[in-house]
């Protein structure tokens, strides 16, 4: 028997409500009130919709996910919305569950839409170790949220319909960011680093920012064991190193959760630090992490409990009866390092305790929804397993 029903009524009733053009997911989007375009928003709740279409067996979640891009991508393949000159790591998230799509429709436009994002990765600007920027905007630099967005889809292109040529660059990528941008005294992860050490949030010495995300250090959790999936096992050594580095930073990540609720704080490290809150969007992104690695055995069993436990923390404090149904809420709406110089007063976004506090807290939020919705699916794999 399932064992959440409320998250099943929660789901549906986001289904009912979005559409292509207005997306009951995405706040920035409602808040903002604008066209949503190809985003990584939609790109987090798609891949959530088509797990639940691989946890249930239930059709119409996997032919949602298809309405929904086929109002994206002309019959040509062509994006709609996608400016890849922008070259954006967050563009490519989107195009995991095009894979997917593909092989349930045979539809070639998906594979045109594939290629197309994937060129963009083929002139993607890089830094002098090789790791793709963030964005053109931000030159030099690295952000762990970059990871989930580009190297789950990047290997699966390379795995598909590239004979793995070049599976050591997303390889390599995942060592540089390991080297760079870990706290040996922590085993925490920094959320941007610049190589050229010149943004005003840099460190002068590292070139890291100067805090501990805890939405990043999710985003990079569920990048190793994406990304690990979709590798060849036939190339041991880096499928073996990929689970070791999420092996590590799920041990790390660990000694943070808060004993009481079992949730992690918005700055991973700071506790109860006045002004710090327990956060929503990463604390479902990590459950997920450990719920699908032990599921594909990249973690022993024994880490379920720890999985579970967090999931079950934020059903009892974040996931909320209200007039309108459901709510999961305490979702960072946002958090980023830098701007463009004088747009606003972009050096707020300097990576301090202060910054990522301040920055709005929403209910509903893809961004929070996806990766409770991940770590769902995962149960129910989980029991449909032990049936």
């Amino acid at each position: 028997m399932i064992e959440y029903p409320d998250v099943m009524d929660f789901f549906e009733g986001l289904l009912r409500r979005s559409s292509p053009a207005r997306p009951a997911w995405n706040q920035e989007v409602l808040l903002e009130n604008r066209e949503p375009g190809w985003n990584y928003v939609d790109g987090c709740m798609l891949k959530a919709i088509l797990d639940l279409y691989r946890a249930t067996g239930e059709s119409r979640y996997a032919e949602f996910a298809e309405q929904y891009v086929d109002a994206l991508i002309d019959e040509q393949g062509t994006i709609l919305g996608y400016y890849p000159e922008d070259y954006n790591c967050d563009n490519l998230n989107e195009g995991k569950v095009l894979f997917d799509l593909f092989d349930l429709t045979g539809k070639a436009k998906y594979r045109g839409a594939i290629d197309q994002l994937y060129s963009q990765l083929q002139r993607q600007p890089r830094t002098a170790e090789g790791n793709f920027w963030h964005k053109k905007m931000y030159p030099n630099q690295v952000w762990l949220d970059g990871l989930y967005m580009v190297q789950p889809f990047y290997m699966a292109y390379e795995r598909r319909f590239h004979e793995n040529r070049n599976y050591r660059d997303v390889f390599i990528q995942f060592e540089t960011v390991a080297c760079r941008m870990r706290d040996a005294s922590s085993g925490l992860l920094y959320h941007g680093y610049d190589e050229s050490k010149k943004s005003f949030w840099a460190n002068p010495e590292t070139g890291c920012s100067p805090n501990f995300w805890t939405r990043s250090l999710g985003w990079y959790a569920m990048a190793l064991v994406d990304t690990a999936e979709q590798m060849d096992e036939m190339f041991f050594y880096e499928y073996q190193t990929l689970q070791e580095q999420l092996r590590l930073l799920i041990d790390s990540l660990l000694c943070f959760l808060d004993p009481e609720t079992g949730l992690f704080y918005q700055v991973t490290d700071a506790g109860n630090r006045s002004g710090n809150y327990l956060e929503t969007s990463g604390t479902c992104a990590i459950a997920y992490a450990i719920l699908k690695a032990v599921r594909l055995e990249y973690l022993p069993d024994y880490y379920f409990d720890d999985g579970k436990r967090i999931f079950d923390g934020v059903l009892r404090h974040k996931f909320i009866k209200s007039e309108d149904g459901y709510e999961l809420k305490d979702i960072c709406l946002v958090a980023g390092l830098g701007g463009y110089p004088g747009k606003g007063d972009y050096k707020v976004r300097d990576g301090s305790f202060a910054y990522y506090i301040s920055e709005p807290k929403v209910s509903n939020d893809a961004k929070g929804v996806a990766p409770f919705l991940f770590a769902f699916a995962e149960l129910l794999r989980k029991e449909r397993e032990t049936l």
